[in-house]
């Protein structure tokens, strides 16, 4: 079992930045594929961003490359979400996943999930 706990959120204004932390109680971090997804009251989850399944790569959604970076640091068991230029359409619960097997893309992969931390740009 996995625990993911985000945190950073927050109320930005627009063209301003945050980092989203999410911290993992899992034994073997390492071996997890990090994501993260958002959403939208009355939407569908979508991708944000998210590591390959041996870390060595990186994926973003086309609305936030170049702004985003998603990070980690295994020895803190910890990925992160460095949101530059933000916009108010990236006002949205994020949330962090984990998951060992299949695409980044679907959020259906993934097995275990966070609460969410709230993001509010205000324009």
């Amino acid at each position: 079992q996995v625990q993911l706990v985000e945190s950073g959120g927050g109320l930005v204004q627009a063209g301003g930045s945050l980092r989203l932390s999410c911290a993992a109680s899992a034994r073997a971090f390492s071996n997890y594929a990090m994501g993260w997804f958002r959403q939208v009251p009355g939407k569908e989850r979508e991708f944000v961003a998210a590591f390959s399944l041996s870390g060595g790569s990186t994926y973003y959604a086309a609305s936030v490359k170049g702004r985003f970076t998603i990070s980690r640091d295994n020895a803190k068991n910890t990925v992160y979400l460095q949101m530059n230029s933000l916009k108010p359409e990236d006002t949205a619960v994020y949330y962090c996943a984990a998951r060992q097997r299949g695409t980044y893309l679907i959020d259906s992969t993934y097995e275990y999930w966070g609460q969410g931390t709230q993001v509010t740009v205000s324009s």
